[in-house]
């Protein structure tokens, strides 16, 4: 998400651990999330797994502050949340990209963000070689293949510099080579401290980037920790079930 907040602000301090305690968000009579508690650590990538309904991407939304939980704490370690927003971006499944060149998209971002002028160019330019788009920068971005547009939204987020970036299936729509340039994005991110939190349906794409994992199912967090253990020994039956392909809803 791209939103203005002022150059006079100072720059976030370190945004983790977040501790989440007793997180409750109910709509219509029913809790879609249901008491959930974790901890998100710095510099890892965390997958949220679970069936189609289980919660992931809203439990991305309360995360990132687009939801409001009904009931429960987030302790960030940064308090104020003006610098928290600026310390964080999100990428959707669905890329939301403007009437603009893919160099004009990247330029709105880091105007919304009031990034000097004199480093925008730098940034752009940075942003288009991670997304492996030279050669399209005059492009419209919305003209882009479905692919493109991811990569293009994730650099985007990228020149914005956040610690934290949320990614709501960035891959669900792809082809498998779109994918894995996708992915590829995602490690580099990665490898540069950005810690990553997403959801994804894909238990390939979970096994190749997950350093931790959160197991949603009807709502509740079943499973958290360690991917290497959740894949090997997954503790619940509803995590067996769903790792063999059992658990559909």
């Amino acid at each position: 998400m791209i939103g203005r907040l002022t150059a006079a602000r100072a720059e976030p301090g370190p945004l983790l651990p977040l501790e989440v305690e007793g997180l409750v968000v109910e709509a219509g009579g029913r809790r879609l999330l249901d008491g959930l508690s974790f901890t998100l650590r710095p510099q890892r990538c965390t997958v949220i797994l679970g069936p189609n309904g289980a919660g992931k991407s809203l439990l991305l939304r309360v995360l990132h502050g687009l939801v409001p939980p009904d009931r429960g704490v987030l302790r960030w370690a940064e308090p104020d949340p003006d610098r928290r927003r600026l310390g964080q971006a999100f990428v959707f499944q669905k890329p939301v990209l403007l009437r603009r060149s893919v160099c004009g998209d990247l330029a709105v971002a880091l105007a919304a963000r009031d990034v000097p002028r004199r480093e925008r160019r730098a940034r752009i330019a940075e942003a288009v070689a991670l997304a492996g788009l030279e050669g399209f920068e005059r492009r419209a971005a919305r003209s882009l293949s479905g692919g493109e547009q991811q990569r293009l939204a994730l650099a985007r987020a990228w020149a914005l510099r956040p610690q934290l970036l949320f990614l709501d299936e960035p891959t669900a729509s792809l082809d498998p080579a779109a994918t894995r340039m996708v992915e590829a994005i995602v490690r580099d991110l990665a490898a540069r401290g950005v810690t990553i939190v997403m959801s994804t349906h894909d238990l390939g794409q979970a096994r190749r980037l997950a350093e931790e994992v959160l197991f949603l199912y009807g709502g509740r967090l079943v499973e958290a920790g360690d991917a290497g253990t959740f894949f090997a020994h997954p503790a619940s039956v509803a995590a067996r079930a769903f790792l063999e392909g059992e658990l559909l809803a």
